[in-house]
């Protein structure tokens, strides 16, 4: 037997979330399902009694699983079953990850598993949104040392109205739609995209997600409450030395102070440090225990942060001596990879994307095939970041989730300005390559990717730029705001901050906040220098490509659509495929068919225009509806005793009788046709019943001088009346053959 406990969330627009414990997965530190409308999730957290030796770091594992039973659908591929986690459900794993790290002692190094499963899909209430809600409430009803609740809500503008958790159908019609995790009191996660909205409208939205946030944190409390929660578990996770965190402290924060100051390279700020903080071991003698350095190691790390802040707050000093809204030098170049159909490079101080385009069929599509959504995608974006780009020597090892999650921003931001289908017909792929780091790799993909797909001739609506900015925030409540933030400045701030915009608005946007209280007239100060930041950048960009190349490369792929009737469909293709597969074959082109709308819509590719317009007669003369009265050129098929087959259109064949290919006596066809012989020849009649042509060629011949009708017997054998059951010679007349074709 299990006992439930039940709580209800009301929305803002009545729909209810029940969230419920006590039923399910019970092994399980804490877990929850939570259930909206006919959408379940079920979230359950384990974590290990005590840290792993030598862990030093939150080890957080959040994975949110969509289980395809859930929509009464089978998975797709030969295993039948689900795998490894889609794109999809990575990115909604690292939204949950983003928004719960933060709220973790910093001393807390055991294991916590995160596991959140969709076991009943409903489109009208997505789950992406319930899932924060599901791990910070199962989170909240276990002993694990976690600083919540939090709660996650998706707000999308819609029709001018902001909504929170919209159905999926209802995002098509959405100029906002974004992700916000929260505390009751505090922001922590943005991200989502936008279709070039200002600064303001983007604060009031996450004002009002927030709104909805504060409802949810407070039932997860009462919650908790209600099932009788004990304290937070003991732990002790590492091992402090006061007096040695002092030493450190009093004996390197000046000369630590003093490197930060010194505006060196990242590489050789590094070193420094590295020697400073190795001579100091040196100095405690060769028999000090392992144990020992390694707390000299964390304390100097925290001397580190400590004199960059001070540094930043005090004496508006950045690492490497730029002004707090300065821009790192920029450098673009176009057109550098002669065989790729588009490329760019764009490098912004130690931070460089090289990133090519790809303009493909309607057979390079990607094929969509998740539990919530079904479908092809016609634009995709690839990132990838390899080890060398900050200098590691360690191999790659296939895409990690901070790749996906970095592509998807990047995704988002050009997205809104990609051309229509009806100015577009290419299937897009662009591929960032990061060949240096040091500080918002996604930004620089962005700005590459328009200049990219400028290089390539893609028509965009917009160009588009983006910057990455950075806030530290002292104990006083003094704080600086930072444009274009360096590696360090990301990892020792209090916030990361990347937004993407046209020069009329926002396009897509990503944050992370780790201080408690942060104002929104600060979050608006950052908006606003972040919309300076990008104008400048973009300045940049046009300053090397100022709009699209009015032409595709010449070697980039030409492609022609045309539409047919959708009875037509079935003609072209022909029956297995076949004659679609002989147009392909004989124009060297690449041919696709669709129907839409109770319409054909026929794609077809190649390299050179001369090959379109080869598959497109043929096409078009499939769908040709053969007219009496009209001269065909045709080739002959087949002969027979009593005339010949005359192809005048693809597939569509008509019966040129022995009586209609001259004027005078034809004894046997074969003494005028041969197959394969190409004529003229005019459509005489098209039977109504059977559809069945009569083609004439002397109707093209001109008439001999005082010709005379002869009244000659020139029917079709099977037209012939002999007498009943006997031949001219007396005999029985074999069975009668149909000769003619249909």
């Amino acid at each position: 037997m299990y006992q439930l406990y039940q709580k209800t969330i009301t929305q803002s627009d009545g729909r209810t979330i029940t969230i419920e414990s006590g039923k399910l997965a019970k092994q399980a530190d804490g877990s929850v399902v939570v259930k909206m409308g006919k959408t379940m999730i079920l979230a359950a957290v384990c974590a290990a009694k005590e840290a792993k030796e030598d862990v030093d770091f939150m080890p957080l594992s959040v994975d949110y699983k969509e289980k395809f039973a859930s929509a009464g659908r089978f998975p797709g591929g030969f295993l039948k079953r689900e795998a490894r986690p889609t794109d999809y459900e990575i990115l909604i794993a690292r939204l949950v990850d983003r928004a719960l790290r933060p709220l973790f002692p910093e001393d807390y190094h055991a294991d916590v598993f995160v596991t959140i499963n969709l076991i009943s899909a409903d489109k009208d209430a997505p789950p992406h949104a319930l899932a924060g809600l599901a791990a910070s409430a199962a989170l909240t009803l276990t002993d694990v040392p976690f600083g919540g609740p939090i709660s996650e809500v998706r707000v999308a503008r819609i029709d001018g109205q902001l909504v929170i958790n919209p159905g999926i159908d209802e995002l098509e019609k959405a100029d906002i739609d974004i992700i916000i995790g929260a505390t009751a009191d505090n922001i922590l996660m943005v991200e989502g995209e936008m279709k070039e909205v200002s600064e303001t409208e983007m604060l009031e939205a996450i004002k009002f997600g927030h709104e909805e946030i504060k409802k949810h944190c407070k039932v997860q409390l009462e919650l908790k409450k209600e099932m009788g929660i004990g304290p937070v578990r003991e732990y002790h996770h590492e091992e402090n030395d006061e007096d040695l965190r002092k030493k450190v402290r009093d004996t390197l924060y000046d000369k630590i102070y003093k490197i930060a100051k010194a505006h060196l390279p990242k590489h050789e700020r590094t070193a420094a440090w590295d020697d400073l903080r190795d001579s100091f071991i040196e100095e405690l003698g060769e028999d000090t225990e392992e144990r020992v350095i390694k707390m000299v190691k964390r304390y100097f790390h925290d001397v580190e942060k400590e004199a960059t802040r001070d540094l930043l707050l005090n004496e508006s000093i950045r690492l490497d001596g730029r002004k707090t809204d300065e821009i790192r030098p920029i450098w673009c170049e176009v057109d550098y990879l002669p065989a790729a159909h588009g490329s760019a490079i764009f490098t912004r101080g130690e931070t460089q994307s090289l990133t090519t385009v790809t303009l493909g069929t309607k057979l390079d599509e990607k094929i969509v095939d998740e539990v919530m959504n079904q479908g092809r995608a016609r634009f995709l974006l690839h990132y990838n970041f390899p080890p060398f780009s900050t200098g590691d020597a360690r191999p790659a090892r296939g895409v990690s989730r901070r790749e996906i999650g970095h592509g998807n921003l990047a995704h988002r931001a050009l997205k809104q300005v990609m051309p229509d289908d009806a100015d577009n017909p290419y299937v897009i792929r662009v591929v960032s390559d990061i060949l240096e780091s040091n500080g918002s790799s996604s930004m620089a993909t962005v700005c590459a990717g328009t200049l990219a797909l400028m290089d390539a001739g893609v028509k965009l609506k917009k160009p588009v730029s983006g910057i990455a900015m950075g806030l530290v925030m002292g104990k006083d409540k003094k704080y600086k705001i930072l444009s274009d933030i360096l590696g360090d400045e990301d990892h020792l701030g209090d916030m990361d901050f990347k937004v993407t915009g046209t020069k009329d608005g926002i396009t897509a946007c990503q944050m992370d906040i780790k201080v408690d209280g942060l104002p929104y007239e600060v979050l608006g100060e950052a908006l606003e220098q972040a919309k300076e930041g990008r104008a400048y950048i973009l300045e940049k960009m046009l300053e090397t490509l100022s709009e699209p190349r009015p032409d595709y490369k010449p070697y980039v792929p030409r492609i022609q659509t045309l539409t047919i009737p959708k009875d037509m469909i079935g003609a072209v293709i022909g029956p297995g495929g076949k004659i679609i597969q002989e147009i392909q074959a004989e124009t060297e082109t690449i041919v696709t068919i669709e129907e839409n709308d109770g319409v054909g819509f026929v794609e077809i590719a190649a390299p050179d225009q001369s090959s379109i317009e080869a598959a497109l007669e043929i096409i078009r003369a499939i769908i040709t509806v053969p007219e009496v009265g009209e001269v065909y050129k045709g080739k002959v098929v087949s002969i027979v005793a009593f005339g010949a087959f005359v192809e005048i259109l693809p597939n569509k064949e008509g019966l040129l009788h022995i009586s209609e290919i001259s004027w005078e006596r034809v004894n046997a066809v074969e003494d005028v046709l041969k197959e394969g012989q190409e004529i003229e020849v005019k459509l005489i009649e098209v039977d109504q019943k059977t559809g069945k042509l009569r083609l004439s060629r002397k109707a093209l011949l001109p008439k001999p001088e005082g010709y005379k009708e002869e009244n000659h017997d020139r029917r079709a054998p099977h037209d012939r009346r002999p007498p009943r059951g006997r031949d001219r010679g007396g005999d029985r007349r074999p069975p009668r053959k149909n000769y003619e074709r249909h």
